[in-house]
C-alpha cells in the first residue's frame, strides 16, 4: 500500500497538505529513512509517525455535494466493470490534492462507495493540466492488481501532443534520466547524467502524426516509464515543446509566437489506454479531445477521425 493510502486509513485527520509538510520535513519515516507520500509499505516495515493532532475528521461534505461529486464523476465514465472505471479527466482538474488544492478526483471517489463503504482508489495519475483516460479501481485489491499491471508495463498508454515546430527524426525514442529540481513555485524536472542524486531512467517513444506548416505538429507519445512529466520534459529536450506548457514552454526563451486561433492549454492528452483485465479480455479505450484541443485542431486542419485509435495507430499509418 502506498504511503499516503496508510495515512488516511490509519490517520484520516492528517490531510495530504500535512502529510506532504510531515514528509518534507523528516518527521515521517520508514524504517528510519526518509519517504514520499508515493513510496510503497511492506509487511513488517516500521513506520515512525510524530504526535499528531487527535482532532475529529472534517465533517462530511452535505449529501447533495456528494450527489453532484458522483453525477459529475459519472458524466465523464469511458468505461465501466465490475473493477474499475476508466474516466475522461478533464484539462485542468487535478487528480489528487495538494497545497492548495481542495477539488480533485481522489477527493471526489469518496462519492461512488459500494455496498461495503470502499471508496474507488486511483491505479495511476496525470498531471493536472494532462487530459484524458484515467484508470481507477473499485476497491483495494483490484488497485493493487492493477498497479502490477501498469508496474509491469502490460499496459498500453498512448498520448496525443501538439508541439511548437517539427521533430527530427520524426519518429524516434527518447531515452534519459530525470531528476526533480526545487523552484520558487514547486518542483522542476530536469534532464541529468547517469549517477546523478535522484536521477531516474524515463523513456518513450514518439512518432509525428502531421505537421502544419513544419510551425506545429501533432505527435503521438508512448511513454514506457512513468516519471513525473516525463513527456513534457522530452518533448522540451527534443527542441519541440508541448504548446501552452506553462512550466516547460516559456515562449519569450523560445523566441517562438503562436499562430491566432489556437486553443489555451497544455496540449497534452491521454488519448488511449489498452491493458489485460482479470476475466482475461483485453481493454482497449480512447478518449475524445478536450475542448481545447479540438479547437486548435480544426485551426489546424488536423482530423482525429483519419486516425480512429480503435482501428489504426497513427505511428503504424
Amino acid at each position: 500500500m502506498r504511503l499516503d493510502r496508510w495515512f488516511s486509513l490509519h490517520y484520516p485527520q492528517v490531510p495530504f497538505g500535512r502529510l506532504q509538510k510531515l514528509l518534507r520535513t523528516g518527521q515521517v519515516r520508514v524504517d528510519k529513512g526518509r519517504v514520499k507520500a508515493s513510496t510503497r509499505l511492506s509487511a513488517g516495515q516500521v513506520v515512525r509517525v510524530p504526535p499528531v493532532d487527535d482532532k475529529p475528521v472534517p465533517e462530511q461534505k452535505p449529501e447533495h455535494n456528494r450527489r453532484e461529486d458522483a453525477q459529475f464523476l459519472r458524466d465523464l465514465i469511458l468505461y465501466e466493470d465490475d473493477d474499475l472505471y476508466v474516466f475522461n479527466k478533464p484539462h485542468g482538474l487535478a487528480v489528487q490534492g495538494g497545497s492548495g488544492t481542495k477539488r480533485h478526483i481522489d477527493g471526489m471517489l469518496k462519492s461512488l462507495p459500494d455496498k461495503k463503504g470502499e471508496a474507488p482508489r486511483l491505479v495511476h495519475r496525470l498531471d493536472r493540466d494532462t487530459s484524458g483516460c484515467l484508470l481507477v479501481a473499485k476497491t483495494r485489491a483490484v488497485a493493487s492488481h492493477f498497479g502490477g499491471v501498469f508496474r509491469s508495463r502490460s499496459a498500453r498508454k498512448i498520448y496525443w501532443a501538439i508541439v511548437a515546430g517539427v521533430p527530427n527524426p520524426a519518429q524516434g525514442t527518447i531515452s534519459c534520466f530525470l531528476a526533480k529540481k526545487p523552484t520558487r513555485d514547486g518542483e522542476q524536472v530536469v534532464v541529468v547524467e547517469k549517477g546523478f542524486k535522484g536521477a531516474q531512467h524515463s523513456m518513450s517513444h514518439y512518432s509525428v502524426t502531421e505537421n502544419a506548416a513544419r510551425k506545429l505538429s501533432w505527435v503521438t507519445l508512448k511513454p514506457v516509464t512513468g516519471r513525473t512529466h516525463q513527456l513534457r520534459v522530452h518533448m522540451m529536450n527534443l527542441g519541440t515543446p508541448i504548446l501552452d506548457d506553462p512550466r516547460y514552454f516559456e515562449m519569450d526563451d523560445w523566441n517562438w509566437q503562436a499562430p491566432e486561433g489556437l486553443g489555451r492549454g497544455l496540449h497534452l492528452h491521454a488519448r488511449r489506454l489498452a491493458l489485460p483485465l482479470r476475466s482475461g479480455k483485453r481493454l482497449d479505450i480512447s478518449a475524445p479531445l478536450p475542448p481545447h484541443m479540438q479547437k486548435t485542431f480544426d485551426m489546424l486542419g488536423f482530423d482525429a477521425a483519419r486516425y480512429d485509435v480503435q482501428k489504426i495507430d497513427p505511428e503504424d499509418a
